[in-house]
Protein backbone atom coordinates (compact mmCIF):
# COMPACT_ATOMS: atom_id res chain seq x y z
CA UNK A 1 0.00 0.00 0.00
CA UNK A 2 1.39 3.39 -0.99
CA UNK A 3 1.57 5.94 1.80
CA UNK A 4 0.52 9.41 0.70
CA UNK A 5 2.71 12.41 1.23
CA UNK A 6 0.15 13.69 3.71
CA UNK A 7 0.51 10.49 5.74
CA UNK A 8 4.27 10.76 5.49
CA UNK A 9 3.90 14.11 7.17
CA UNK A 10 5.63 16.16 4.52
CA UNK A 11 4.23 19.24 2.88
CA UNK A 12 5.66 21.80 0.53
CA UNK A 13 4.57 25.34 1.36
CA UNK A 14 5.92 28.21 -0.71
CA UNK A 15 8.78 26.05 -1.87
CA UNK A 16 9.89 25.26 1.69
CA UNK A 17 9.77 21.70 2.94
CA UNK A 18 8.10 21.34 6.33
CA UNK A 19 8.75 17.96 7.89
CA UNK A 20 6.20 16.74 10.39
CA UNK A 21 8.37 14.38 12.36
CA UNK A 22 8.08 13.01 15.84
CA UNK A 23 10.67 11.32 18.00
CA UNK A 24 11.35 7.80 16.74
CA UNK A 25 9.92 6.18 19.85
CA UNK A 26 8.84 2.56 19.99
CA UNK A 27 6.84 2.56 23.24
CA UNK A 28 7.28 -1.14 23.99
CA UNK A 29 8.81 -4.30 22.66
CA UNK A 30 6.95 -5.51 19.62
CA UNK A 31 4.08 -7.80 20.56
CA UNK A 32 3.80 -6.56 24.14
CA UNK A 33 0.26 -5.94 25.35
CA UNK A 34 0.91 -3.24 27.93
CA UNK A 35 2.80 0.02 27.67
CA UNK A 36 4.52 2.13 30.24
CA UNK A 37 5.97 5.61 30.24
CA UNK A 38 8.56 4.53 32.80
CA UNK A 39 11.63 3.93 30.70
CA UNK A 40 13.59 2.80 33.76
CA UNK A 41 11.10 0.01 34.48
CA UNK A 42 12.88 -3.37 34.54
CA UNK A 43 11.19 -5.71 32.07
CA UNK A 44 13.55 -8.67 32.49
CA UNK A 45 16.36 -9.81 34.75
CA UNK A 46 18.98 -11.34 32.49
CA UNK A 47 22.36 -12.96 33.05
CA UNK A 48 23.89 -9.70 31.82
CA UNK A 49 22.06 -7.36 34.19
CA UNK A 50 18.56 -5.88 34.38
CA UNK A 51 16.90 -5.00 31.08
CA UNK A 52 14.80 -1.83 31.19
CA UNK A 53 12.20 -0.54 28.76
CA UNK A 54 14.72 2.04 27.55
CA UNK A 55 17.30 -0.70 26.87
CA UNK A 56 14.80 -2.80 24.98
CA UNK A 57 13.42 0.14 23.03
CA UNK A 58 16.90 1.17 21.91
CA UNK A 59 17.50 -2.20 20.23
CA UNK A 60 14.09 -2.08 18.53
CA UNK A 61 14.51 1.54 17.46
CA UNK A 62 17.94 0.98 15.95
CA UNK A 63 16.63 -1.97 13.93
CA UNK A 64 13.62 0.04 12.78
CA UNK A 65 15.79 2.99 11.77
CA UNK A 66 17.87 0.77 9.51
CA UNK A 67 14.75 -0.52 7.78
CA UNK A 68 14.11 2.90 6.23
CA UNK A 69 17.52 4.58 6.23
CA UNK A 70 19.22 1.64 4.51
CA UNK A 71 16.91 1.80 1.43
CA UNK A 72 17.17 5.59 1.46
CA UNK A 73 20.95 5.23 1.46
CA UNK A 74 20.73 2.95 -1.57
CA UNK A 75 18.63 5.60 -3.33
CA UNK A 76 21.21 8.27 -2.43
CA UNK A 77 24.00 6.18 -3.96
CA UNK A 78 21.95 5.81 -7.12
CA UNK A 79 20.37 9.27 -7.50
CA UNK A 80 22.62 11.65 -5.59
CA UNK A 81 23.73 14.50 -7.83
CA UNK A 82 27.03 15.14 -6.02
CA UNK A 83 29.91 13.06 -4.73
CA UNK A 84 29.03 14.19 -1.19
CA UNK A 85 25.46 12.95 -1.58
CA UNK A 86 26.61 9.56 -2.85
CA UNK A 87 29.09 9.37 0.03
CA UNK A 88 26.28 10.03 2.49
CA UNK A 89 24.31 7.18 0.91
CA UNK A 90 27.24 4.81 1.33
CA UNK A 91 27.62 5.68 4.99
CA UNK A 92 23.91 5.19 5.63
CA UNK A 93 23.92 1.76 4.01
CA UNK A 94 27.09 0.49 5.69
CA UNK A 95 26.38 2.01 9.09
CA UNK A 96 22.93 0.51 9.35
CA UNK A 97 24.06 -2.80 7.92
CA UNK A 98 26.54 -3.13 10.76
CA UNK A 99 24.15 -1.85 13.41
CA UNK A 100 21.42 -4.22 12.24
CA UNK A 101 23.74 -7.21 12.58
CA UNK A 102 24.73 -6.20 16.12
CA UNK A 103 21.19 -5.49 17.32
CA UNK A 104 19.70 -8.68 15.93
CA UNK A 105 22.44 -10.72 17.60
CA UNK A 106 21.78 -9.01 20.93
CA UNK A 107 18.04 -9.49 20.46
CA UNK A 108 18.56 -13.25 20.50
CA UNK A 109 20.61 -13.04 23.70
CA UNK A 110 18.09 -10.82 25.50
CA UNK A 111 14.79 -12.19 24.15
CA UNK A 112 13.86 -9.04 22.27
CA UNK A 113 11.68 -9.24 19.15
CA UNK A 114 13.21 -6.99 16.46
CA UNK A 115 11.08 -5.58 13.64
CA UNK A 116 11.22 -6.67 10.01
CA UNK A 117 9.36 -3.59 8.85
CA UNK A 118 9.73 0.10 9.60
CA UNK A 119 6.89 2.06 11.17
CA UNK A 120 4.26 3.60 8.86
CA UNK A 121 5.76 7.01 9.57
CA UNK A 122 9.24 5.81 8.62
CA UNK A 123 7.95 4.09 5.50
CA UNK A 124 6.32 7.41 4.67
CA UNK A 125 9.71 9.13 4.80
CA UNK A 126 10.99 6.81 2.07
CA UNK A 127 7.85 7.24 -0.03
CA UNK A 128 8.19 11.01 0.26
CA UNK A 129 11.72 10.90 -1.13
CA UNK A 130 11.29 8.13 -3.71
CA UNK A 131 9.41 10.08 -6.43
CA UNK A 132 11.84 13.04 -6.32
CA UNK A 133 14.96 13.48 -8.43
CA UNK A 134 17.85 15.85 -8.96
CA UNK A 135 18.45 18.58 -6.41
CA UNK A 136 14.97 18.08 -4.96
CA UNK A 137 15.89 14.50 -4.12
CA UNK A 138 19.16 15.57 -2.47
CA UNK A 139 17.56 18.30 -0.34
CA UNK A 140 14.50 16.29 0.68
CA UNK A 141 16.48 13.22 1.69
CA UNK A 142 19.17 15.14 3.57
CA UNK A 143 16.78 17.21 5.66
CA UNK A 144 14.48 14.33 6.59
CA UNK A 145 17.47 12.31 7.76
CA UNK A 146 19.13 15.23 9.52
CA UNK A 147 16.01 15.85 11.65
CA UNK A 148 15.66 12.21 12.66
CA UNK A 149 19.35 11.83 13.48
CA UNK A 150 19.26 14.88 15.70
CA UNK A 151 16.30 13.45 17.56
CA UNK A 152 17.83 10.05 18.28
CA UNK A 153 21.37 11.23 19.12
CA UNK A 154 20.72 12.41 22.73
CA UNK A 155 18.47 9.41 23.38
CA UNK A 156 21.31 7.01 22.61
CA UNK A 157 23.68 8.91 24.89
CA UNK A 158 21.19 8.81 27.75
CA UNK A 159 20.65 5.06 27.45
CA UNK A 160 24.38 4.40 27.22
CA UNK A 161 24.98 6.45 30.36
CA UNK A 162 22.28 4.71 32.40
CA UNK A 163 22.04 1.11 31.21
CA UNK A 164 23.14 -1.64 33.60
CA UNK A 165 22.83 -4.32 30.91
CA UNK A 166 26.21 -5.25 29.46
CA UNK A 167 25.15 -6.31 25.92
CA UNK A 168 23.10 -3.12 25.45
CA UNK A 169 26.22 -1.00 25.90
CA UNK A 170 27.77 -2.35 22.70
CA UNK A 171 25.01 -1.27 20.27
CA UNK A 172 24.63 1.99 22.20
CA UNK A 173 28.32 2.76 21.64
CA UNK A 174 28.09 1.65 18.02
CA UNK A 175 24.89 3.62 17.39
CA UNK A 176 26.43 6.72 18.94
CA UNK A 177 29.39 6.54 16.53
CA UNK A 178 27.17 5.73 13.56
CA UNK A 179 24.68 8.55 14.14
CA UNK A 180 27.51 11.05 14.58
CA UNK A 181 29.06 9.79 11.36
CA UNK A 182 25.75 10.15 9.53
CA UNK A 183 25.20 13.67 10.86
CA UNK A 184 28.69 14.56 9.66
CA UNK A 185 28.31 13.24 6.11
CA UNK A 186 24.85 14.80 5.79
CA UNK A 187 26.30 18.17 6.78
CA UNK A 188 29.08 17.73 4.21
CA UNK A 189 26.48 17.86 1.45
CA UNK A 190 25.89 21.53 2.28
CA UNK A 191 22.13 20.98 2.05
CA UNK A 192 21.10 20.91 5.71
CA UNK A 193 18.54 23.60 6.53
CA UNK A 194 19.52 24.11 10.15
CA UNK A 195 16.67 26.53 10.89
CA UNK A 196 14.13 23.97 9.71
CA UNK A 197 15.89 21.16 11.57
CA UNK A 198 15.86 23.17 14.80
CA UNK A 199 12.19 24.04 14.35
CA UNK A 200 11.17 20.42 13.79
CA UNK A 201 13.20 19.31 16.78
CA UNK A 202 11.62 21.81 19.16
CA UNK A 203 8.07 21.70 17.75
CA UNK A 204 7.33 18.09 16.73
CA UNK A 205 3.65 17.33 16.06
CA UNK A 206 1.84 14.54 17.82
CA UNK A 207 1.06 11.40 15.85
CA UNK A 208 -0.94 8.26 16.70
CA UNK A 209 1.16 5.54 18.32
CA UNK A 210 0.43 3.10 15.50
CA UNK A 211 2.07 5.50 13.05
CA UNK A 212 5.38 5.59 14.92
CA UNK A 213 5.57 1.95 16.04
CA UNK A 214 6.96 -0.77 13.74
CA UNK A 215 4.50 -3.63 13.20
CA UNK A 216 5.30 -6.93 14.89
CA UNK A 217 6.70 -9.55 12.50
CA UNK A 218 4.43 -12.46 11.70
CA UNK A 219 5.15 -15.73 13.45
CA UNK A 220 7.73 -17.73 11.53
CA UNK A 221 8.69 -14.85 9.27
CA UNK A 222 12.33 -14.98 8.18
CA UNK A 223 14.67 -12.49 9.79
CA UNK A 224 15.40 -9.57 7.50
CA UNK A 225 19.10 -8.76 7.31
CA UNK A 226 20.40 -5.51 5.82
CA UNK A 227 23.16 -6.21 3.32
CA UNK A 228 26.30 -4.15 2.80
CA UNK A 229 26.98 -3.76 -0.96
CA UNK A 230 30.11 -5.33 -2.37
CA UNK A 231 33.09 -3.03 -2.21
CA UNK A 232 31.92 -1.11 0.87
CA UNK A 233 32.82 -3.67 3.51
CA UNK A 234 35.81 -1.63 4.75
CA UNK A 235 34.14 1.78 4.80
CA UNK A 236 34.93 3.63 8.05
CA UNK A 237 31.72 4.73 9.74
CA UNK A 238 33.11 5.09 13.26
CA UNK A 239 35.51 8.04 12.98
CA UNK A 240 33.77 10.99 11.34
CA UNK A 241 35.75 14.00 10.22
CA UNK A 242 33.83 17.21 10.94
CA UNK A 243 33.08 19.51 8.05
CA UNK A 244 35.34 22.56 7.99
CA UNK A 245 33.85 25.64 9.58
CA UNK A 246 32.89 28.40 7.17
CA UNK A 247 35.32 31.28 6.96
CA UNK A 248 34.18 34.22 9.06
CA UNK A 249 34.68 37.50 7.28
Amino acid sequence: MRISRSTAGTAFVGGAMILTLTALACPTMLGAQNTSTRQDRVVANTNYGPLTEADRDLVVRVCAAGLWEHPLGLLARERGTTAEMKEAGEHLVVGHGRLDESCRKISLELGITPPNQASPQQQGFVETVRPTSGKEFDSTAVNIMRVTHRQIFPVIAGIRANTRNTPVRQPADQANDTVLDHITVLEKTGLVNHEQVNFQQTSPPKMPREQVTPPAPQAGAPVLALEIPEGLEDLDTASPTPSPSPTVR
